[in-house]
């Protein structure tokens, strides 16, 4: 059968200096897809219980999704998985760039590294080989440099210009709060997954394979990109419009939820990118304000300051993903600039502007150029960086850190030469700067001043308040990966009209904010609809935007079915990504993972409210809503371990049965 799928995954033993290349069967195919659902089904199977995400044992997998390479728009991502050394349950980032074609170009699915080199290496694949190479030479660049570097002795011995994912000093240097880069800094940035690749004296993982990509029906795929290409293309958004942004955000902050017509966010990011988001965040209540505890008032003046019309301003050039036709990416000429040490960045997504902006009340756009950079090149995450130097500010405000034990730094809001500072100490693992490069709940564990460390499970929460989006609390708390903001929100899910896929997936209509509040059966329905849509986008490669988008107009179920020769219905696909979600979960249950521990902390949870703005007066019913979640996907509602009818209902003992070939 002619589908999508390389139908093969390649398996790296580091310690041993052995690969082995195995071949899938479909039935897992058809069960989980392929990007993290393959990569669920694989870990879950291959690392042993109880393993340190810092050891051999520890599987450090790369993915490409069912959609990669079939001329289907926005699936040009890749998900990179593991036992996440930051939570010690499922970890897993996600990226763009051209990374994922080049894993099913080389003939694989899915790479799955486990052991631990003695020294610096390398992994070199393409459609004929497959090495592991000598990196000396490399270790101690940055993520930047050493791509750089590795293009330079390469490109001319190669078939093709390799595509490479690399590590910078964050994972060299073991940070939990790192990632893994590709094309010049994008960053998989979240779960403490460069650290894993550090620890396996894994530099970079170089791709220079040329086989085709497979695809059913690529003349029903190509109609369904030139449908949706047609509508991008006709949309444009009226330059200058950037200001009026913070005025809509307060607007929205006093006004009912209405759904939203997807395309908007389509007009929003083909003109700014996620930047977009920042003005409307922090006047509406949905950016986090001096360490999730202040107001739009603490934030005066920066929607003018975070207009996304200057960013573009500086913008050289758009870039686009692989088969993306929406292009939210740019590179920006910052030199010259103040506490701009480099020449050029790419945009700061809209996560680290607000990291670094409002959440520390630090007033400078062009610090948060430079703050892009340094963390790129290192290969940290901003969320979680941003996050954890929120906690120090508040410590020194509150006594509990001394002016000597941050090696002489004034810690105060705002204080925007402090906060470099502390960026190059940790980037650097020097000084109190080591202490925060392990992200907020190790510090507060060293330091004292917990109620101040904003962590969910062990990973910083992304830059959007739950009490502004209920909805998205649940997810922060039951997400297998804690912490994460990509798995639902209320907003998200009136944009994408999924009860026209999904027979049980409630209507998304206008209501009162206080109803999202209460604990019924229909929040529970939308926040697991919500979790199994994202696990079939990520099974499929897809990206986020692309499912903002809404389903009339990003059509994946059309796609899924062209592209693998499938007739499958919505509710088909949604189990599948029910599938995907409780393979995760089970994951964790096997680690010794305890889902009913995690929580959101007191402040983030409106535990007291806050006084004033948007957001005044709310407190959540979070751990009632979770409860619900679970039993709404069939797991224990008390404990969060899938039910055993659950398991027999999706057929997960069966698959976990299923041997792969060599």
């Amino acid at each position: 059968m002619i589908n999508s799928f390389a139908g093969k995954v390649l398996h790296v033993n580091l310690s041993a200096g052995s690969f082995q290349i195995l071949s899938v069967p479909e039935s897992v195919y058809a069960a989980v897809l392929a990007g993290k659902g393959l990569e669920a089904w694989y870990l879950y199977r291959h690392i042993p219980a109880g393993a340190d995400p810092l050891g051999p044992d520890n599987i450090l997998a790369f993915a490409a999704g069912a959609l990669c390479g079939t001329g289907a728009f926005l699936t040009g991502r890749w998900t990179v998985a593991c036992k996440s050394p930051l939570t010690g349950g499922w970890g897993d980032a996600n990226c763009g760039g051209v990374f994922a074609p080049a894993i099913k170009q080389c003939g694989y699915d899915a790479i799955f590294i486990s052991g631990c080199s003695e020294k610096p290496v390398y992994l070199f694949c393409d459609d004929k080989k497959v090495e592991i190479r000598d990196a000396f030479s490399y270790w101690g660049m940055d993520a930047v440099e050493a791509e750089k570097a590795l293009h330079l002795d390469l490109d001319s011995a190669c078939r093709k210009k390799p595509c490479i994912a690399c590590i910078g000093q964050g994972g060299e240097k073991l940070s939990l709060i790192s990632g893994i880069c590709n094309e010049g800094g994008r960053i998989a940035a979240r779960s403490g997954v460069g650290a894993v690749m550090g620890s396996k004296k894994l530099k970079a993982v170089v791709l220079a394979g040329m086989k085709p990509m497979r695809c059913a029906n690529p003349d029903a795929v190509k109609a369904l990109s030139k449908e949706l290409g047609s509508k991008l293309l006709k949309m444009s958004m009226p330059s200058g419009l950037g200001f009026f942004l913070g005025m809509g955000g307060r607007m929205m902050g006093h006004l009912p939820y209405l759904p939203l017509d997807g395309s908007l966010t389509s007009l929003m990011f083909k003109e700014w990118g996620t930047p977009a988001n920042t003005s409307l965040a922090i006047t509406s209540g949905d950016g986090p304000i001096k360490n999730w505890g202040g107001t739009p008032r603490d934030a005066r003046l920066m929607p003018s300051i975070f207009n996304p019309e200057h960013i573009n301003k500086i913008e050289t050039a758009k870039y686009h993903c692989y088969s993306c036709p929406l292009g939210c990416g740019g590179k920006l000429k910052i030199k010259g600039r103040p506490y701009t040490t480099f020449d050029e960045t790419h945009k700061p997504e809209y996560e680290t502007i607000q990291a670094f902006g409002a959440l520390l009340l630090n007033r400078s756009l062009d610090s948060i150029y430079q703050i892009n950079e340094l963390f790129n090149r290192a290969g940290i995450d901003t969320i979680s960086a941003g996050n954890t130097i929120a906690w120090a500010i508040e410590c020194y405000e509150n006594g509990i850190l001394s002016k000597n034990q941050t090696d002489g730094l004034e810690l105060s809001w705002g204080n925007t030469e402090a906060i470099l500072a502390l960026v190059r100490k940790m980037i650097a693992r020097e000084g109190f700067g080591d202490y925060l490069a392990d992200g907020v709940r190790k510090a507060s564990e060293r330091f004292g001043g917990k109620e101040y460390a904003m962590h969910i499970g062990g990973q910083e929460p992304g830059m959007h308040d739950a009490r502004n989006d209920p909805q998205l609390g649940i997810h922060f708390v039951a997400e297998p990966a804690p912490g994460k903001h990509t798995v639902g929100m209320g907003i998200e899910y009136g944009a994408m009209s999924l009860c026209d896929i999904c027979s049980w997936a409630p209507p998304a209509k206008p209501h009162s904010k206080e109803e999202d509040l209460e604990d019924t059966e229909t929040m529970a329905l939308i926040s697991k609809a919500n979790a199994c849509y994202t696990m079939l986008t990520d099974g499929a490669g897809g990206c986020y935007y692309g499912q903002m988008m809404g389903v009339h107009m990003w059509k994946l179920v059309d796609y899924l079915n062209a592209a693998e020769g499938w007739q499958y219905d919505g509710d088909h696909y949604m189990e599948i990504g029910e599938r995907i979600q409780t393979l995760r979960q089970m994951f964790n249950i096997r680690q010794g993972f305890d889902p009913a521990s995690v929580s959101l902390p007191k402040r983030m949870a409106g535990e007291p409210p806050l006084p004033s703005g948007p957001l005044k007066g709310i407190s959540l019913n979070n751990q009632t809503q979770v409860r619900s979640h679970w039993r709404a996907f069939g797991w224990d509602p008390d404990t969060g371990i899938p039910l055993p009818e659950t398991m027999e209902r999706l057929g997960i003992n069966a698959l976990l049965n299923v041997e792969e070939n060599i």
